[in-house]
Formats: structure tokens, C-alpha cells, sequence
């Protein structure tokens, strides 16, 4: 691998990893439902929790990953060079379409998940019963894994695409055939002894 691929394969997983690790720390800090109070009938007092700065920062990161995989491989639809009957532009293909489904649902709940943290002092009315909304359990954890998940297929897209790559390049090349000096041979004219000898003295 060369050190460009081998730089943007670490950066993407060090994001993909910081990602993780701050979306599993966000579902650890998230406010639980035992910790919110009513200070009224209708008023929830809720304590102060880093999960939202963490689910942020964790979407922030799983999205900057996207970004450079994506503008280091640029768009899958415009490579004429691969052919669709090789197997690693197949892998590629299918690591790709997974790679942004999984980004798009973990990046919508992570999101999510930040935003309804931070609903601080709002109450909501169920069935004539007021109670205080609360992130529920797995929301940021399983963003964090989508995340994971994400990344680690976007890497194996960059990888076998690039490997698709240098399979073509090396069939095209191979396929040239190199020139070789032709000799033409021509067959030997038969002259008559006579003629010959007079050939030579004149």
C-alpha cells in the first residue's frame, strides 16, 4: 500500500474509533430516568449530563470519516475503469451502498439522541399522566456500533476499489505485445555457372 492510502486508511479509522468511543461514552453519561425529578406537578428537573456534547462530537467525527473516504475514492459511479464482472469492484460496490446506509441511520441517531438529552425542564402529558422524556437505552450505543460498522466498510471500499485499480492496470499492461525485429527470408535464386563467371571479371 502506498503511504497516501496508508495515511487516509489511519485517519478514517482513528475518526471511526473516536466516533465509537465517544457515542459508547454518551450512552454511559446519558440522563436515566432515576435520575429526574418533578420540582412541580408539571416541571421535571433534569441533572447536567455531557452526552450531548459526546453524541455531537461523535457524529461530527463518524461524518468528517465519510468526507475523506469519499473525496479519496471519489464517486463509484464514474469509474468506467472498473469492470463490473471483476469480483473487488463487486465488494467495493456493496461495501460502498452499506458504508453510507449504515452512516445515515447512526449519524440520525446520534443526532437524535443529542437533542432529546438536552430537553431540560420539559414535561410531556401521557395518557392524563405528566412524565419526564428520557433518552432511551441503546440509542447512542447502537449509533456508536452503526458507526463502527460504517467506517470499517468504507475502509474495505477504499481498499478493494483501489485494488480493483491496480488489477486493470496490471491486465492492460501485460496485454501489449512487444515489437520484435521482423527478417524477411527470400528464397535462393539458382544462376547458371556461365553467368557467373562472367559476373566476376566484368
Amino acid at each position: 500500500m502506498e503511504r497516501k492510502g496508508l495515511f487516509i486508511c489511519c485517519a478514517v479509522g482513528l475518526l471511526g474509533l473516536l466516533s465509537a468511543a465517544t457515542g459508547f461514552s454518551a450512552e454511559a453519561t446519558r440522563i436515566k430516568g432515576s435520575e429526574v425529578e418533578f420540582t412541580s406537578a408539571t416541571q421535571c428537573t433534569y441533572p447536567r449530563s455531557p452526552a450531548m456534547a459526546l453524541g455531537l462530537t461523535s457524529a461530527l467525527a463518524l461524518m468528517i470519516a465519510q468526507v475523506i473516504i469519499n473525496v479519496a475514492t471519489g464517486c463509484i459511479c464514474c469509474k468506467t475503469s472498473g469492470s463490473p464482472s471483476n469480483s473487488n469492484w463487486t465488494i467495493a460496490l456493496v461495501c460502498f451502498v452499506v458504508s453510507w446506509f449504515t452512516f445515515v441511520i447512526a449519524f440520525l441517531l446520534l443526532l437524535t439522541g443529542a437533542a432529546l438529552n438536552d430537553q431540560h425542564g420539559e414535561e410531556s402529558m401521557y395518557f392524563g399522566n405528566y412524565y419526564c422524556y428520557v433518552v432511551k437505552p441503546g440509542v447512542f450505543g447502537g449509533g456508536a456500533v452503526l458507526a463502527l460498522a460504517s467506517v470499517t466498510l468504507g475502509i474495505l471500499y477504499y481498499l478493494t476499489l483501489n485494488s480493483s485499480k491496480s488489477v486493470n492496470n496490471t491486465t492492460t499492461s501485460s496485454g501489449i505485445a512487444m515489437g520484435h525485429p521482423q527478417v524477411t527470408s527470400q528464397d535462393p535464386v539458382f544462376v547458371h555457372q556461365d553467368t557467373y563467371i562472367r559476373r566476376q571479371f566484368t
